[in-house]
């Protein structure tokens, strides 16, 4: 018997839903959402929380941790501001009950209830797959036209000598924490490691970050490497780079990790030890390998342009297909997702990686889009850089926020830009400028052209504008001016 005659045999006459949906992070909420718009019969299906990472273990906890952070480097920092600084005695147990309340207030944005009111219907319990058309949920047996996996993603945990036998944290985790580490062990140089090194250093934890590689943010520039580095060593955190891990051990009421850094041994000594060294894509434990589903080499879906996986009646969207796994991106997917899920009969689009902004919560904040120069580099793209300094930007000066810059990479000879870095505070508000101009095709001159108000740290996007401009300005024109100019000047 042919597949399609198999499939015949076993299919209803009419599904109970449109699309079922597992998982409730950002990408499945937001898959849920427009199929529900769309006018679809919709199913979601959540084992754990609804929100997700993002809401419950990631951006949301993170944001706000970093908010009281920033606040207490401010107040110790006051003198800059005409005002008398001081110590901060951080009450931590009370800064994680910030933490959770800022969860809870957002919480009803992404709860059953408001998915339900929407259309959506809603499922508690763990997914299992029994076919292209049928997701299993305890005794129910859910019957379907499209599925979009949305699972997600989950720390990556190194193997290590020793471990089975110490505590330790991954960034889902840390938030169970009421008591203030005395001396942190962060392993990991990338946006979440940075980002809770720095934030834990300033509510007071000694931190010690351990890093693989040679530097901090490996995808970022050098430049923007070096000025984060600089900023956590005079912060107080310690930086353990070129680290290659052998084994970690509980020694009395101490955590001791031992690394090779070139050929010498060195031992990190910590109350609590935290791993952020990347998240892996949840792709087992629900049924999509039995039925021929595939993954990459990074362990990710696989799956075409249009978000389809090797089964073709399954879609997916997030972190468990990536490659980038920010909120953002998981919901840009989803709209692709879901929508070729329900149409693709008579219509499909691809999903649109080519922009990709992406921020690190880092002080001074680091974003990005498009090119950097290493990348340029390593791609072999011809490249102009246009540099504009936070310290010549009104704003920044009067907000005592000065360290930083936006760098523009364009086509040599055009205002067309390819990429742009933005180093400082608040980066990440004033990048969308830029990823809305890059996406509609739109250069430095009309950013240049459009008025930005003063004093705005966004300013900068236009002063930057300027600068490309000035150096761009027609060589041969300038003697001509001066004539016209000059001649101007004569009394008829």
């Amino acid at each position: 018997m042919k597949m399609a005659e198999l499939m015949q045999h076993w299919l209803p006459e009419r599904y109970d839903y449109n699309l079922v949906v597992v998982g409730a992070g950002a990408a499945g909420l937001v898959s849920a959402y427009l199929a529900a718009a769309a006018g679809a019969r919709v199913a979601l299906v959540e084992q754990a929380q609804m929100g997700g990472d993002c809401l419950n273990r990631g951006c949301v906890p993170s944001k706000a941790l970093i908010r009281s952070a920033h606040l207490a480097q401010q107040m110790r920092q006051a003198d800059r501001y005409g005002l008398p600084g001081q110590d901060v005695d951080v009450d931590f147990a009370q800064v994680m009950e910030r933490v959770q309340q800022t969860i809870r207030t957002i919480e009803p944005h992404d709860s059953v209830e408001r998915y339900q009111s929407l259309g959506v219907e809603c499922f508690h319990g763990q997914a299992h797959l029994l076919s292209g058309h049928e997701v299993a949920v305890g005794d129910r047996v859910l019957t379907t036209r499209r599925i979009v996996l949305a699972t997600g993603a989950t720390p990556v945990v190194p193997e290590l000598a020793g471990l089975d036998s110490v505590d330790y944290y991954t960034s889902d985790t840390i938030w169970s924490l009421r008591q203030k580490p005395r001396r942190l062990i962060v392993v990991g140089g990338g946006p979440i490691g940075c980002e809770l090194s720095q934030a834990f250093n300033r509510l007071g934890s000694q931190v010690v970050q351990v890093v693989q590689g040679a530097r901090l943010l490996k995808r970022e520039d050098r430049a923007v490497c070096e000025l984060v580095q600089q900023v956590f060593h005079d912060e107080g955190v310690e930086l353990c780079l070129n680290c290659d891990l052998q084994h970690v051990a509980r020694q009395q009421d101490e955590i001791v990790l031992t690394c090779h850094v070139g050929d010498e041994e060195r031992t990190v000594h910590g109350d609590a030890l935290l791993f952020a060294v990347g998240r892996q894509p949840m792709t087992q434990g629900f049924g999509f390998e039995a039925l021929g589903g595939t993954v990459d080499r990074r362990g990710a879906l696989q799956a075409d342009g249009t978000l389809r996986t090797s089964v073709p009646s399954i879609y997916c969207a997030g972190d468990v297909v990536g490659p980038y796994q920010f909120t953002h991106m998981a919901a840009h997917q989803a709209a692709t997702a879901s929508l070729n899920a329900l149409f693709d009969r008579i219509w499909r689009r691809r999903v649109d990686v080519s922009l990709v902004p992406w921020t690190t919560f880092v002080d001074p904040e680091v974003a990005r889009v498009g090119l950097n120069e290493q990348d340029a580099l390593r791609q072999k793209i011809a490249y102009e850089v246009t540099h504009f300094d936070y310290g010549e930007l009104d704003r920044a000066v009067t907000d005592t926020t000065t360290p930083g810059w936006i760098q523009v990479l364009t086509v040599p000879g055009k205002d067309t830009v390819l990429g742009v870095t933005i180093v400082g505070a608040h980066a990440g508000d004033c990048l969308a400028e830029f990823v809305l101009a890059m996406k509609n095709g739109l250069g430095l001159k009309k950013i240049l052209a459009t008025i930005h108000v003063y004093p705005t740290l966004a300013e900068g996007n236009k002063l930057v504008a300027g600068e490309w401009q000035r150096r761009h300005f027609p060589a041969a024109l300038k003697p001509w001016l001066k004539r016209f100019h000059d001649w101007m000047r004569r009394v008829s």
